[in-house]
């Protein structure tokens, strides 16, 4: 499906900024989870730069897969829920990975939704551009920064997590931690540090959550 770019809404409507189109691996049309007191969409963003053992949507992790949903008929499909929906959640994979996410969430911003985003916050500079566009933000904490790299498998990726905590609290953006807990780490004490920690930066909601082991990245972990 495609959209008329030369008529009705469409024409008024910001450009999408960044390197082409944003790549959408998913829609959920309606949810009453994702974006804590609102009716919202969520867009699922294709790609992620972290390998997650416990990612349950590892079909999201390339940057490139087959099956993606055009951004013009994602936009349709919005255009067609205005007064219908409150928001529209961008998660992912991450959707900080594009640099077209930014211009997809003024086209969003532009038909009258407020916006939310689930990260990792695994580019914190993208994110701190984006804070003007933001009404809500559901941030993954998964561990203290030193275990970061034995759940993603990326080095230093617990400090770009940390920065972006920093920069959402700082702005005081809406804001909810989760931290999804490693099978096999459910007794951990490093669980008590971490809730410590986080309550003392401020952070005022904070979800333990627990694995989903029906498609896990890592299959060790179901045993």
């Amino acid at each position: 499906m495609g959209v008329d770019e030369s008529s009705g809404i469409a024409a008024t409507l910001p450009a999408i900024t960044g390197q082409g189109q944003l790549r959408v691996g998913g829609l959920t049309p309606l949810t009453t989870v994702d974006y804590p007191g609102e009716l919202a969409a969520v867009v699922f963003c294709q790609g992620c730069p972290w390998h997650c053992r416990y990612c349950h949507n590892a079909h999201l992790l390339p940057s490139v897969a087959v099956g993606l949903i055009p951004w013009a008929e994602v936009r349709r499909f919005l255009e067609a829920r205005r007064g219908l929906l409150d928001a529209v959640v961008f998660s992912g994979g991450e959707p900080t990975l594009q640099p077209s996410l930014m211009g997809a969430m003024e086209q969003v911003r532009a038909l009258g939704f407020k916006i939310g985003l689930h990260t990792s916050g695994a580019y914190p500079a993208r994110l701190k551009k984006l804070l003007p566009l933001l009404n809500w933000v559901g941030l993954d904490i998964k561990a203290l920064p030193d275990d970061y790299p034995a759940i993603t498998g990326v080095p230093k990726s617990g400090e770009r997590a940390w920065e972006s905590l920093g920069i959402l609290l700082a702005a005081g953006v809406p804001l909810e931690v989760r931290t999804t807990i490693l099978p096999g780490h459910e007794g951990d004490a490093t669980l008590v540090t971490l809730k410590a920690r986080l309550a003392a930066l401020g952070v005022k909601t904070h979800h333990i959550q627990q694995c989903r082991m029906e498609r896990v990245l890592d299959p060790t972990l179901s045993a």
